[in-house]
C-alpha cells in the first residue's frame, strides 16, 4: 500500500470519524488504561519503601487508599473518557460518558475523603483524649456525621456536574432546613451536648454519678442519650441536654471519702470521762490502716445527749472500704465504751412528781 492509498485510508470517515481518529483514540484509552496500573505500582512500592524508614503512619495511609480505591473500574472510564475526547460523538453518548465518569471519580474522591476523615479524628482523639469507651463512642459519633456531610456535598456536585440545576434545590433545601431544625431543636441541643460532654469530660463510661436524687454507673454516651445502670440493676436514660444542664456528682473521681458522723452519750456522763472521750475516739480511729483521723470534739447539749461529732477521712474511694471501716469503728466505740462504763444516748424522759398537802 503506497503513501497516497495510506493517507486516503486515514481520512476516510465512519460514524463521523476519521480512521485516524479512532487509531488515536485508541491509542489515548490503550495508553491510559496500561499506563495507570503500572504508574500505581511505581507509587504503591514507592510509599512501601518510605513507610518502612518513617514513623509516622500517614504514608502507609496513602498507600492504602491507593491500593483500595484505585482499580480496574476506575482505570476503564478514565481510559474511555479521555480516549474519546479527540472523537466526535452524539450529544447523548457524549454526556453519558462524561456523567459515568463525574460519577465514578466523585465517588472515589469521597470515599478517600471520608477515609482521610475518619484517620485525622482517630489520630487528633488519640493525641488530645485518653482512651476510653466515651471517647470510642464520640469518635463514632464525629465520624458519623463527617461522613454525612460528605457524602452530601458528593451528591450535590454530582448533580451539579451532570447539569441538574442545584440552586432551587439547596433553597429548598435551607427553607426545609429551618423547619427541620425548629422541629428537631432537641436532638440537635443533646447532639451539641454529646459533644460537650466528650470534650469537657464530666463523667466517662464506668464512673458512678448521681444526678439529682438518681444514681448509677455510666454504661454508654450516644449522640442523643446518656444510659446509666441503676444500683437496682434497671437502666435509667438521661438526654444529654439534661445531663449538661444537672449538678453531677462524680464518685469515680474521689480518692478519699470524707466521713461525719455523731454519737451521743447520756447526761450522768462523769465530767473527766466526758473530755476523755475524743481522745479514745482518735486512738480508735488511727487503728484503721484505711482510715485517717481528722477530728473530734464535744458538739452541743442534745435533748437527751451530750453529742460528739467525728470527721475522719477514708483513704479508698469505693463505698463498701467506707463502710466496712465505719462498721468497724463503731464495734470498737461500743467496747471501748463499754470498758470506760460510759453509756450510750438514747430517749428518755425524767418525770418529777410533785406532791401538795391538800388545802
Amino acid at each position: 500500500m503506497d503513501i497516497q492509498s495510506l493517507q486516503q485510508l486515514l481520512n476516510s470517515q465512519f460514524l463521523g470519524n476519521t480512521f485516524q481518529d479512532y487509531l488515536v483514540s485508541a491509542a489515548v484509552f490503550l495508553g491510559v488504561f496500561v499506563g495507570m496500573p503500572i504508574a500505581k505500582a511505581l507509587v504503591l512500592r514507592h510509599l512501601k519503601t518510605l513507610s518502612e524508614t518513617t514513623e509516622n503512619d500517614f504514608d502507609d495511609l496513602l498507600h492504602d487508599l491507593l491500593r483500595r480505591f484505585v482499580g480496574p473500574f476506575v482505570y476503564l472510564f478514565t481510559a474511555l473518557y479521555f480516549g474519546t475526547l479527540s472523537l466526535s460523538l452524539p450529544e447523548n453518548l457524549s454526556r453519558l460518558l462524561y456523567g459515568f465518569f463525574v460519577v465514578i471519580l466523585t465517588i472515589k474522591v469521597a470515599q478517600i475523603l471520608q477515609e482521610t476523615a475518619g484517620y485525622s479524628i482517630r489520630k487528633w482523639t488519640k493525641r488530645t483524649m485518653k482512651e476510653d469507651p466515651t471517647s470510642a463512642a464520640m469518635l463514632k459519633n464525629m465520624t458519623w456525621v463527617v461522613r454525612i456531610m460528605i457524602w452530601a456535598a458528593t451528591l450535590l456536585f454530582i448533580f451539579d456536574n451532570l447539569g441538574v440545576n442545584i440552586t432551587a434545590f439547596v433553597a429548598s433545601l435551607g427553607i426545609g432546613g429551618v423547619a427541620i431544625a425548629l422541629a428537631a431543636q432537641a436532638v440537635l441541643g443533646d447532639a451539641f451536648s454529646s459533644f460537650a460532654i466528650f470534650m469537657d469530660k464530666p463523667f466517662q463510661v464506668g464512673d458512678f454519678i448521681i444526678v439529682g436524687d438518681l444514681l448509677g454507673t455510666v454504661e454508654h454516651v450516644g449522640f442523643k442519650t446518656t444510659r446509666i445502670r441503676s444500683l437496682g440493676g434497671e437502666q435509667l436514660i438521661f438526654s444529654n441536654t439534661d445531663l449538661t444542664s444537672s449538678r453531677i456528682k462524680n464518685y469515680k473521681r474521689m480518692q478519699e471519702r470524707r466521713v461525719v458522723f455523731s454519737i451521743g452519750v447520756i447526761y450522768q456522763t462523769p465530767i473527766e470521762k466526758v473530755k476523755a472521750l475524743p481522745q479514745m475516739i482518735r486512738r480508735v480511729v488511727e487503728e484503721h490502716e484505711s482510715a485517717r483521723f481528722d477530728r473530734a470534739h464535744f458538739k452541743s447539749f442534745g435533748d437527751f445527749a451530750l453529742i460528739y461529732e467525728v470527721v475522719l477521712i477514708v483513704l479508698r474511694p469505693d463505698y463498701n472500704t467506707y463502710m466496712d471501716v465505719q462498721q468497724s469503728i463503731n464495734f470498737r466505740l461500743m467496747e471501748e465504751l463499754q470498758k470506760a462504763e460510759i453509756e450510750f444516748a438514747y430517749p428518755t424522759q425524767q418525770l418529777y412528781v410533785t406532791k401538795t398537802e391538800p388545802v
